[in-house]
């Protein structure tokens, strides 16, 4: 009997091979892009491509599951019928497609977020809607997939003029010969489920080397596996008895404790401001030189402005659990979008407690992020796109009214409020300095959809508009204006947790009522509200983590973070938490808005404890719900 020369099992390979060479040329493009952020020696590129072509053999591990089970089960019979051929051919077209179509959106992704795929990518395939209408408006889509069926018909050619399929598909094993290749074939994901994680890319401690030596698609199946990180598991602890005497003596406080401020109490108006990707590097109080921001530096002119400010995270949501909770970034997703976070601490109901108008107002679809729910269920009405009239809504992208429209709606909900003779409050979130820079025409001298600086400079407008126009309401002198960030534009950096990519500018715009200065006090937006409040002379029961920035005995620091690295900021140190009960510390050697470097020292002992309390702190306490009972 003749030798057989192919077995169908050889499909497998054929799948490793076009995966793994098409995941190597997207690896190289990158670099390629990159190559003046990344660090480039011989034996960083030997790492970045072992390591990177480690993790594309893994991922395709994964991918190949159903397709080993079809070559278990399928009968000989149909296996060699000549219907099966043309199957067989159709499939590996569509095979061909979807790696590549895989390929264009990782290097789109990386263009946006500077990494693989990750958490991001997760909650992005959540929101299709809003997902793919920004793909509609960004990209040229008709291009890409014309380009992208070339490409796929090519190789498929390729394929098909070697007869490599033809030859596969005269396999005449049977069923008890195929299990033994099924099965250890099957074994290979199975081990590598159990042995393999994301620690394998620490080959540098530059970022941008990590990210290259990674999959987008293995990185993507770690998201789903761990979008929720319980600190206990992955993060260095303390005994937990320590956590509430530790937190006192850390905050000069007790969880909860009584605010005090001196004074009689003040119900002015607060319009809180928070602006989509503002980083500080835009602003020329800032040192910007790109002259982007008119309208907000002749506003910082006029207020108290805080130029040493910090988000906590790389996500809107962040931000506004940061602002609303005044909450350090916890392990995993934010509050914002977790299941348990109605009725929380929430500054939201010590407005609505003093009569205030609270009102979440957003250009778009609350329900991404799970904005709306949050914001309803912590103290605040919610107003968003479906409340905007057709005559409210004069320019859009998928993503919402432009910021025009939007700051319109927020002079219209204020005036209701004023005409109640009710103090208000409304948190504001922007969308038009995100991607895909559409606004509307003849506003400003750079074109709309070329890119973010016409974006953030459109928005700056909007605003100095909206100042503007507020000037004539007779509620203008009684309220106070903040302008803070949600975000910054990037959050990628060469290292984890990059200090640039985190400063961004808050401004407190009440001419009428305080004088303007300059805060340089090293702070983050969990201190946003208590500072706040501190201006309104509030006293108040407090389970918040920040502080007021302006008090004498304010200790300086920032809590920065990802969904997975957790950070202090504090002395020219950064210290870092990472999952595996990891730590790391840096010397800031030098820092601004658009240079900082790092030099790796020994992790101090009293930073450690400072860092393992914020942070196991605040998941503790979120763990018992931080509710507004005070027990």
């Amino acid at each position: 009997m003749q030798k057989q020369k192919y077995s169908r099992f050889h499909f497998i390979s054929l799948v490793f091979f076009i995966f793994i060479i098409v995941s190597t040329i997207t690896r190289t493009l990158l670099l390629v892009e990159f190559i003046d952020k990344i660090d480039i020696t011989s034996i960083g590129l030997f790492k970045i491509y072992l390591v990177g072509t480690f993790y594309d053999f893994v991922s395709v591990s994964y991918l190949i599951i159903p397709f080993i089970l079809y070559l278990l089960i399928v009968p000989k019979k149909i296996w060699n019928h000549y219907s099966h051929k043309y199957i067989t051919y159709i499939f590996i077209y569509i095979l061909l497609f979807l790696v590549l179509f895989y390929a264009f959106s990782e290097w789109f992704f990386w263009d946006e977020f500077s990494v693989r795929f990750n958490f991001i990518a997760v909650d992005y395939l959540v929101y299709t809607r809003e997902v793919i209408g920004n793909i509609k408006e960004s990209y040229p889509l008709g291009i890409l997939f014309i380009s992208i069926t070339i490409l796929s018909s090519g190789i498929f050619y390729l394929i098909y003029r070697l007869e490599y399929i033809s030859n596969i598909l005269k396999d005449q094993s049977s069923f008890k010969q195929r299990v033994r290749p099924a099965v250890l074939l099957l074994a290979l994901p199975s081990l590598f489920f159990m042995t393999v994680t994301q620690d394998f890319a620490n080959i540098s401690n530059n970022q941008y080397n990590k990210e290259l030596s990674k999959t987008g698609l293995y990185s993507l199946f770690c998201a789903f596996r761990n979008n929720t990180l319980d600190y206990d598991s992955f993060y260095i602890t303390m005994d937990t008895e320590k956590l509430v005497p530790n937190l006192k003596d850390i905050l000069n406080i007790k969880i909860p404790h009584k605010v005090k401020n001196e004074g009689e109490e003040k119900h002015y108006n607060v319009v809180l401001l928070v602006v989509e990707s503002l980083s500080g590097k835009y602003i020329k109080a800032l040192g910007s030189k790109q002259n982007l921001t008119p309208k907000l530096d002749k506003i910082i002119d006029k207020s108290i402005f805080f130029s040493n400010f910090y988000a906590t995270g790389t996500r809107t949501v962040r931000g506004m659990e940061a602002i609303t909770l005044s909450l350090p970034p916890t392990a995993g997703r934010s509050i914002v979008k977790r299941p348990d976070n109605h009725n929380m601490f929430s500054s939201g109901f010590i407005f609505k407690d003093r009569g205030y108008d609270t009102k979440f107002i957003y250009g778009g679809h609350g329900y991404f992020d799970n904005m709306n729910d949050f914001f309803s269920h912590n103290g605040f009405e919610v107003v968003d796109r479906t409340d905007f009239s057709d005559e409210e809504d004069s320019f859009h992208t998928i993503w919402g009214v432009c910021d025009e429209d939007l700051l319109n709606k927020v002079i219209k909900e204020a005036d209701k409020s004023y005409k109640k003779e009710k103090p208000f409050m409304s948190f504001v979130m922007t969308t038009s300095n995100h991607r895909p820079y559409d606004f509307p025409s003849g506003k400003i001298d750079i074109p709309s959809h070329s890119g973010r600086s016409g974006a953030v400079k459109y928005t700056d407008f909007a605003i100095g508009n909206f100042i503007e126009k507020v000037k004539k309401k007779p509620w203008f002198k009684n309220t106070i204006f903040v302008i803070v960030a949600d975000h910054c534009a990037s959050s990628a950096g060469k290292r984890e947790l990059p200090l640039d990519k985190y400063h961004i500018p808050m401004i407190v715009y009440a001419p009428d009522i305080f004088q303007p200065k300059i805060v340089d006090k090293i702070s983050s937006q969990i201190d946003l509200m208590p500072t706040l409040f501190s201006l309104l002379n509030w006293s108040y029961e407090s389970k918040f983590y920040g502080q007021n920035i302006l008090s004498n005995t304010f200790k300086q620091r920032a809590l920065i973070g990802t969904y997975q690295k957790l950070g202090l900021y504090k002395n020219n140190k950064l210290i870092i938490l990472s999952p595996t009960k990891k730590i790391v510390s840096y010397k800031v050697v030098k820092q601004n808005i658009f240079n900082t470097k790092y030099k790796e020292i020994s992790v101090d002992k009293s930073l450690k404890n400072e860092i393992i309390t914020y942070y196991q702190g605040a998941s503790f306490l979120h763990k018992k719900r931080m509710d507004r009972a005070i027990n």
